[in-house]
């Protein structure tokens, strides 16, 4: 089987319909509520293209974001994956449709960055510091990269928080708790998915002031938790 592709063009208020054909429940379902953050996805012309797995991998997340040739790739991995229905088992049937929309803004967020040209990279003022040591040079490889992905989570995630915060204010309690739960069972403090230092900030919608994009509302609190990520 080949890999759907749809395009983002598509992704108006016929968007999934004129896809359903080709797609399953829970893809369309998964669309249908992440559709009006992709929608503004199209209005700020983010180059992202998605992309329908016909099988999922045993490691695949139900939806994630990967990068190629300067385009986006948005990629659903639900078919044969139970983390599609089970990510979002233990919230009420008829609240999932906000997660589902924070899960997507969350992806964009990677995309936003990366098409920006700032993936990995540090707001301006702040330096690396290579403190760490290892024997091994790959260790040391591998925990940058560690750092790196924990990084570009956090600012994802407070992405999330903050379209919430928009769009969503009286579910934002909801939505800040679910993803709190997620990231304290991604692994210990300090892994790649550890964003404990940024979601402690934004315990509560009105700690993003007033900004003209939900990207530019979480770049100061991105840099507080940067300056206590370690």
């Amino acid at each position: 089987m080949h890999k759907l592709i749809l395009s983002l063009l598509l992704l108006g208020g016929a968007s999934v319909a004129a896809s359903a054909a080709s797609l399953t429940d829970v893809e369309t379902r998964w669309l249908s509520a992440g559709a009006p953050v992709l929608a503004y996805a199209k209005q700020l012309q983010l180059p992202i293209d998605i992309i329908v797995q016909p099988q999922s991998g045993p490691n695949d997340v139900p939806l994630a974001m990967g990068f190629d040739h300067g385009r986006c790739k948005l990629v659903l991995s639900m078919r044969g994956n139970p983390q599609a229905e089970s990510v979002l088992d233990s919230v009420p049937a008829e609240q999932r449709g906000v997660l589902i929309e924070a899960i997507t803004a969350h992806e964009v967020g990677h995309c936003w960055r990366y098409a920006q040209g700032s993936w990995h990279v540090l707001p301006t003022g702040f330096v690396e510091v290579g403190h760490q040591q290892a024997e091994r040079p790959e260790l040391l490889e591998m925990s940058k990269e560690m750092r790196l992905t924990q990084r570009e989570e956090g600012f994802s995630d407070l992405l999330a928080l903050a379209w919430t915060a928009q769009r969503h204010p009286a579910e934002y309690a909801q939505v800040h708790q679910w993803l709190s739960r997620l990231r304290r069972g991604a692994g210990a403090a300090g892994a790649s998915h550890d964003t404990s230092a940024w979601l402690q900030l934004a315990r509560d919608g009105t700690a993003f002031g007033p900004a003209a994009t939900p990207f530019e509302q979480v770049t100061v609190l991105w840099s507080k938790g940067l300056l206590g990520e370690d």
